[in-house]
């Protein structure tokens, strides 16, 4: 009867701890996958958005994801901070919009040593390859849009126009230079920038930094109205430059009369299209960048897959669309009306 009371209770530790081990493997097994994502800022509509969408595509697919900003655009360290915080938090994976493309890389390639999956969003890094992938919209082709529809409209003035270059900032080359290289293409006729030629072209005005604000859009547009008062077309490099420009010719009673052209395709900047404000407007998509990080970080946490780069390209093109109220032929274009069933940002 000993033995068998024994065996009994042997029997029954032995379950209870076949039990205790199922029941610990069915709980790891349902931890969720943790993420974070780490924008330029919290306080831009376009990085709110994107917050938005990343955190709506986490509840969808169970994943923790925490969310971190930098105070300012430009604020590196705090970046550099959430990535440490990532690591230590044990992420399966990091998206981030870069705010500073080459100072981060030393950080972000801490992260990947440490087996994260780091995707980069809107902004690659410099290198591209710095990061697994980059989810973005093709700046060069959003700049060429622009600039070949504004050819177009402007006619036989193209020849002899004087356009007016309100970019970002020097820390941002690769949206300013493939923003407004790929403008330059697309406006064409050998147009020559004074930024990379010996010899400067005499229909650009000149390139001003506008931080990307409607108060540096306005400034920048005062400061190349003083240097050549007869600008008939404005490149904005977004759209918050291009309301602050509209604002420097209103003062000087040229609203109107001043061909402005811009990216990002927010819900005000849709509306400023359909206000006539900006002639057309290249939109891109941050809610599908923010969906498709945060199912490339599931798939790699599952499967150890990283996402493809699209055909002929070092990063996977979001996409874009030209916006305007005045199409012309051979540049494909959606109306004010369309824009604002897939704008961003209320």
């Amino acid at each position: 009867m000993t033995n068998r009371k024994s065996f009994t209770q042997k029997a029954a530790i032995a379950l209870a701890a076949v039990g205790a081990i199922a029941g610990f493997a069915a709980t790891a097994q349902a931890a969720p996958i943790r993420a974070c994502l780490i924008t330029k800022t919290d306080s831009n509509p376009y990085f709110v958005t994107m917050r938005k969408g990343a955190l709506a595509e986490a509840k969808k697919l169970g994943v923790d994801l925490k969310t971190y900003a930098g105070k300012y655009d430009g604020d590196n360290q705090s970046q550099v901070a959430a990535i440490e915080s990532c690591i230590a938090d044990h992420a399966k994976g990091i998206l981030i919009t870069p705010s500073d493309t080459k100072a981060i890389v030393p950080t972000v390639e801490k992260a990947r040593k440490a087996g994260l999956l780091v995707i980069a969003l809107d902004t690659a890094l410099s290198p591209t390859s710095a990061a697994d992938m980059t989810f973005a919209t093709d700046n060069f082709e959003a700049g060429e849009l622009i600039g070949r529809w504004a050819r177009k409209h402007l006619g036989a003035k193209a020849k002899d126009a004087k356009i007016a270059m309100l970019d970002l900032s020097i820390s941002h080359p690769t949206v300013d230079v493939e923003r407004d290289h790929g403008f330059l293409a697309g406006f064409g006729d050998k147009i020559k920038d004074p930024e990379t030629f010996n010899v400067p072209d005499p229909r650009i005005v000149g390139h001003v930094e506008t931080g990307g604000s409607e108060e540096g859009g306005q400034k920048g547009m005062e400061t190349l109205l003083a240097r050549n008062p007869n600008i008939n077309l404005v490149y904005a490099i977004n759209e918050p430059a291009a309301f602050g420009a509209y604002q420097a010719l209103k003062s000087v009673g040229k609203a109107g009369k001043v061909t402005i052209v811009a990216i990002d395709g927010s819900c005000t900047g849709v509306d400023g299209v359909k206000q006539g404000i900006i002639a057309a407007d290249s939109q891109q998509y941050p809610l599908k960048m923010a969906a498709l990080g945060v199912k490339a970080i599931v798939t790699f946490a599952k499967t150890g897959k990283k996402p493809q780069a699209s055909a002929g390209k070092d990063f996977f093109n979001t996409g874009t669309n030209l916006i305007t109220a005045h199409p012309v032929p051979g540049v494909p274009s959606i109306t004010p009306a369309q824009g604002a069933k897939l704008c961003w940002g209320n």
